[in-house]
């Protein structure tokens, strides 16, 4: 498979602040790559480097097999992207919008265009409503579908379902993933581990950094974690009194239950040893993508404060 993304040794700063680190990325055509990392972390940044909204101050690599640094006008025509707010214009009609997008990228046949997004999306019995007063999951689909009206072969979504509700995202990706399967490619920065889990593969930021790339079963795996899940009454304080056991990198509450997570499996039975008793119980489970997050996060933290 060609590359629609293969850019190496990414950085941008702000005055003195780093945004983005020595960032190298490669995604395939037609993949679905999720992008996680917490707020401030350079998602934003990184992908607007990567369509030509920002220059960077180093780095080399093609965007749809064109020079990211050089090419930049050409790289914006075939590349649709989804700010994190909505930016369309409030005080015009879902059609309006979408007809005046048509306009913007020199569309023919708009009309049809606009028609056959407006029916791709379940946007016809709404298509004169004004898109100020639309919720949030219609102003979404309406986002998406001014991204993607003009055909683009590459697909940025900044956090597209914040703020909407279960099964509005469920709909959402159910809508990129066909898009995907008809050759898109798909770079979607999230905060929604569920949403990591759908994506073909990942990449982790932190602190401008890409510290963790690929499946997530490839990241579990290469983690090297082991995790406990204990069940019991009280287990949140059990959670607090482990956290600070040696070999225990994380203890976290998950409703009634709590995942305590390390890479010395032995240290982590011991830690847990003393709770081993009625009414509590304890199984080895494998690692969620966030238990293998949140132990990188503390790494990064680590190196910090060593440095």
């Amino acid at each position: 498979m060609s590359a629609a993304i293969d850019v190496k040794g990414l950085n941008k700063s702000f005055g003195d602040k780093h945004v983005v680190r020595d960032v190298s990325i490669r995604v395939e055509e037609g993949r679905i790559t999720g992008f996680l990392g917490p707020n401030g972390a350079g998602k934003t940044t990184t992908l607007r480097l990567l369509c030509g909204l920002l220059t960077p101050d180093s780095g080399e690599g093609e965007v749809l097999g064109m020079d990211f640094r050089f090419q930049t006008d050409a790289i914006k025509r075939q590349t649709g992207y989804m700010t994190q707010r909505f930016s369309l214009w409030e005080d015009m009609t879902i059609e309006e919008n979408l007809t005046f997008v048509a306009r913007m990228y020199g569309l023919d046949d708009r009309r049809e265009r606009v028609i056959a997004a407006l029916e791709r999306l379940g946007l016809c019995d709404r298509r004169q409503q004004l898109a100020g007063a639309l919720s949030g999951g219609w102003k979404q689909r309406l986002a998406l579908a001014a991204a993607t009206l003009h055909e683009p072969r590459l697909l940025l979504l900044d956090e597209p379902t914040a703020g909407v509700d279960p099964k509005a995202r469920r709909e959402f990706w159910d809508e990129i993933h066909m898009l995907a399967d008809g050759g898109l490619t798909v770079l979607v920065s999230t905060h929604y581990m569920d949403e990591a889990e759908r994506c073909h593969d990942i990449g982790y930021i932190l602190a401008g950094r890409l510290i963790a790339r690929g499946t997530g079963q490839e990241i579990i795996v290469s983690s090297g974690l082991f995790t406990f899940n204990g069940e019991g009454p009280d287990i949140g304080k059990v959670a607090h009194d482990l956290q600070d056991k040696p070999g225990v990198l994380s203890a976290s509450a998950f409703g009634a239950a709590v995942h305590i997570s390390g890479t010395d499996k032995a240290a982590l039975e011991r830690a847990i040893a003393p709770f081993r008793h009625e009414p509590y119980m304890w199984n080895e489970v494998s690692p969620s993508l966030e238990d293998v997050f949140i132990q990188l996060m503390g790494q990064v933290a680590d190196d910090r404060y060593a440095a």
